[in-house]
């Protein structure tokens, strides 16, 4: 039924939320949509199924052009609209395969026994919330198009698009098998969608990445996602009792997978503010009045490859124990618009095994492609784990840090993150990889090496390749595990403690540098191996905050805020000055033509740029000068191997400080800073440039610049491109949301901010800048989640729903 908009619609160029509204006269309505300062909507419901719709309709106000984008997708029906060849606009956890491999791909892993094999799984609430989700979604899309111009209001750009559509829980559904496929088979969309018996020519990859780069990602299709988390004990607040949770993703600045702000209440039941991927009814990372927690991609590996040995009368079975055995072909038609309009369809097999599908990657590694005698499957074990949002459902509503861990050990479900959390009253930090892991301990896989897994090995160590002709070599399961196939909870890593526990994505090891984590299969990551200088970064941070001498959680919160935004770059503050020193002596450095823009031989004057980076406060503010300098030359320094550019190496004893010491002398350095000045002259930059002018995302027909940096260069604080320039957008990633949480004797306080804000359009120099621009800022939100706190706000809109 549709909406009753008792203030205001709130599509448009002065949304409801920008301006205060009369009081509402429906407070007593069964579903309340309140938004607050930066739009942030309050769902407040009387039944499950309300909340799903008040939700629903909340999303599809803010970014209704990706939602319907993104149900395109999982239903399998991008080239019907888009046509076979194009490919996605943003990024997303499942890269941006050509359009037709997409198709492929979701009908075969969305399938409708794969949505309903979901469904049984999760309790009956859940699916309430999620119906009514779609319910809220669609009542927007009818609305909209029955009268696309409200109070003055310009529709959304796809308001009349053919793919706008209503749906049905089944696109929920969709979308949340999607999510959890993100760390596996995501990850060779086109390999799989393309697999063929014995084919003659492997299928192109979806990108130019190596195996061993695409196998080293792992989510999505470009180095940098990820996340910082921090969570610190009573020790470090010094207050009995006390704790701080810091947690910020690294993430979509646009697509499906971006992130969406919200509190979703329901009296008695659940009371839980944070954020979710667009399309998801259930918080995914934030807090309630008793716990706090957050996410970052985690280094295990989700999934693993089988070495099929085939039968040689049939490249589509394959030798078990000597038996043949018939692999399950899966015939699938998709639907194609050509360029003149017409409709036709293209049909493909698919093939599955015992282990799972069969991935042609030959033309990433000739060994691993399908040939009459081998084939390669592939697992992932989040295709048999329903368990993901009912997790997050239950942790929307725990009570304790105790009852936040029982969860997470009952139900064994994060699908590629590790966590951290604290609770209320309670003083210590939780961290814990523990989820859905391949049951794959060291000696089954010493045991089950075959010659080609021994050679993926060396491509990477941490996702196991087993003999497919063994049936000794499937994966193990624990004894009473609610999935087969995976570690049991007291095999993955986990760690309780009173200072703090941090994570930047490094392995599970040093997730406190007092307290190693060791004796884990290397299928959950590397143990003694080197932290990223991101991660070098945020454990200084960690430590220099844990031993600050704080006296309350609310004074160590205050710090939290602060220092985790500073934008410091560790490698500037660890090697610039070494660097300068032997760099800026000769003052002129000759570049060989290969080296140099210009493709001739060229003598650079370094000693401006050397002026410049001595001046430098090693920060990435908007207003800092030599930021950009600095990156130029960092990411040129970088090129030479590990091994020749520290004088020490890595050492698991020092693992803070390590690799460490420089080779400054050596010429190539000299050479890449030359090469730094020379192409920023090419590019019109001044070397003093402040990183803001180029540093910057476009909104409401403003720059708006913006701090940070990616994090090759050791930022803690990261905003990245990754279009070859420093223009942020939707196809971006960086900080996205940020909370800063702690408890005090009137419940959760918290603070937050959203980088990209909530509408689709922030970021498209479109509309929605008020959160973008307080990122940019560093202007925390105090979040008001209690009922006081919302009626006290000084934008806060009401619109009643009927139920």
């Amino acid at each position: 039924m549709a909406a009753i908009a008792l203030a205001g619609a709130v599509l448009g160029a002065a949304p409801a939320w920008g301006r205060r509204d009369a009081p509402s006269h429906a407070t007593g309505a069964v579903i309340e949509i309140r938004r607050t300062t930066d739009g942030i909507p309050h769902i407040r419901a009387t039944s499950w199924r309300g909340l799903g719709i008040g939700y629903g309709q909340a999303q599809a106000e803010d970014a209704l052009c990706t939602l319907a984008d993104a149900f395109v997708t999982f239903s399998g029906q991008r080239s019907l609209y888009f046509g076979a060849e194009a490919k996605p606009q943003t990024r997303s956890t499942f890269g941006t395969p050509a359009n037709l491999d997409l198709d492929f791909f979701f009908q075969a892993f969305a399938s409708a026994d794969a949505v309903e094999a979901l469904k049984r799984e999760q309790p009956a609430e859940l699916n309430e919330l999620i119906a009514g989700f779609a319910e809220g979604y669609n009542r927007h899309v009818r609305a909209l198009q029955a009268a696309p111009q409200r109070d003055g209001d310009a529709a959304p750009a796809c308001a009349d698009a053919p793919w706008v559509r209503t749906i049905g829980p089944k696109d929920i559904y969709r979308r949340m098998l999607a999510a959890g496929l993100a760390g596996g088979y995501t990850h060779f969309v086109a390999e799989i969608a393309n697999a063929k018996p014995a084919a003659a020519l492997p299928p192109a990859p979806s990108d130019k990445l190596s195996l061993s780069t695409r196998l080293d990602i792992p989510v999505g299709d470009a180095h940098g996602i990820g996340s910082n988390v921090l969570a610190f004990g009573q020790a470090a607040t010094g207050e009995r009792g006390g704790s701080v949770l810091f947690g910020n993703p690294h993430w979509y600045w646009g697509g499906p997978d971006r992130f969406y702000q919200a509190h979703l209440t329901l009296p008695g039941k659940m009371d839980v503010a944070g954020v979710s991927f667009l399309g998801i009814p259930v918080i995914m990372i934030g807090f309630n009045n008793d716990v706090a927690w957050s996410h970052t991609v985690s280094a295990a590996r989700r999934f693993g490859m089988f070495d099929l040995t085939l039968d040689p009368a049939d490249p589509t079975r394959y030798l078990v124990d000597g038996r043949s055995e018939p692999m399950r072909a899966q015939s699938l038609a998709v639907a194609v618009r050509r360029a003149d309009g017409t409709v036709d369809l293209v049909h493909r097999t698919l093939y599955r095994t015992r282990f799972g599908p069969v991935v042609d990657l030959g033309a990433r590694h000739a060994a691993l492609g399908w040939s009459a005698r081998k084939a390669v499957a592939i697992r992932d074990i989040n295709a048999d784990n329903p368990r993901i949002f009912r997790n997050f459902f239950r942790w929307d509503q725990a009570r304790s840090l105790d009852e936040f861990i029982r969860i997470q050990r009952e139900e064994l479900a994060m699908p590629w993150v590790n966590t951290a959390a604290i609770g209320r009253g309670d003083g210590r930090a939780w961290y814990a990889d523990i989820g859905a892991v391949p049951g794959v301990p060291d000696d089954l896989r010493a045991a089950c090496a075959t010659p080609l897994s021994k050679a993926f090995a060396a491509l990477d160590p941490a996702t196991p390749m087993l003999d497919g002709s063994r049936s000794a070599c499937e994966w193990q399961s624990a004894k009473g595990a609610v999935q087969s196939g995976t570690l049991a909870a007291d095999r993955m890593p986990s760690l309780l403690r009173e200072d703090y526990v941090a994570n930047m994505n490094d392995s599970f090891w040093l997730t406190n540098p007092a307290q190693p984590l060791t004796g884990f299969a290397s299928v959950l990551g590397a143990e003694g191996r080197a932290l990223s200088m991101r991660g070098r970064e945020g454990h200084r941070i960690a430590g220099e905050l844990a031993a600050a001498g704080e006296t309350s959680s609310r004074g160590l919160a205050q710090r939290v805020m602060h220092k985790t935004l500073e934008a410091r770059s560790y490698t500037a503050d660890r090697f610039k000055s070494a660097l300068l020193d032997a760099v800026c002596a000769p003052g002129q450095v000759e570049l060989p033509a290969e080296e140099s823009v210009s493709k001739a031989r060229t003598r650079v004057d370094v000693q401006p740029a050397c002026q410049v980076l001595r001046r430098w406060s090693n920060r990435a503010d908007a207003t800092d000068r030599g930021a950009l300098l600095w990156d130029a030359f960092w990411s040129r320094v970088l090129k030479i191997p590990a091994k020749e550019l520290y004088t020490q190496p890595f050492s698991a004893t020092t693992p803070l400080t390590t690799p460490s010491g420089i080779h400054a002398a050596d010429p190539r350095v000299a050479r890449a800073l030359a090469a730094a000045v020379e192409d920023m002259a090419r590019k019109g930059w001044a070397l003093d440039t402040p990183l803001g002018a180029r540093r910057f995302v476009r909104s409401e027909g403003r720059e708006v610049p913006l701090p940070g940096g990616c994090d090759g260069e050791g930022y803690f604080a990261i905003a990245c491109a990754n279009e070859g320039d420093y223009t942020m957008s939707d196809r971006s990633h960086g900080n996205t949301y940020l909370q800063v949480v702690y408890f005090d004797r009137r419940g959760v306080q918290a603070h937050t901010l959203l980088a990209h804000g909530e509408r689709e359009t922030a970021v498209r120099n479109g509309k929605g800048m008020a959160p973008v621009a307080r990122y940019a800022r560093k202007d925390w939100l105090r979040f008001p989640f209690r009922e006081e706190d919302i009626a006290r706000d000084p934008l806060l809109s009401r619109k009643a729903l009927r139920p």
